[in-house]
């Protein structure tokens, strides 16, 4: 959700984890076709590798940020004002 206050991630165009991974079913499944000549099928395993990169990197960056919350105890911090139950 890139309209979440206090996000990290800049806003750009970039598409999130959720559109690469629709991306990446309509390239498999175009791979899969077995229809495409050589040149557009490595475009697309090229553009494929790409979205895979950049899902890591969201996933890795999301785990980060879920430790971090967390904390050393695997517990959840409590917010400003909050006690702990």
């Amino acid at each position: 959700m890139s309209d979440t206050p206090g996000a990290d991630a800049p806003q750009s165009d970039e598409p999130g984890l959720e559109r690469r991974l629709k991306r990446l079913e309509a390239i498999l499944a175009a791979l899969e076709a077995d229809e495409l000549e050589l040149e557009k099928a490595l475009a697309l395993f090229e553009e494929g590798v790409g979205h895979v990169r950049s899902a890591e990197r969201i996933l890795a960056e999301t785990e980060l940020r879920v430790e971090e919350l967390l904390g050393d105890d695997g517990r959840t911090r409590p917010l400003d004002g909050d006690e702990a139950s």
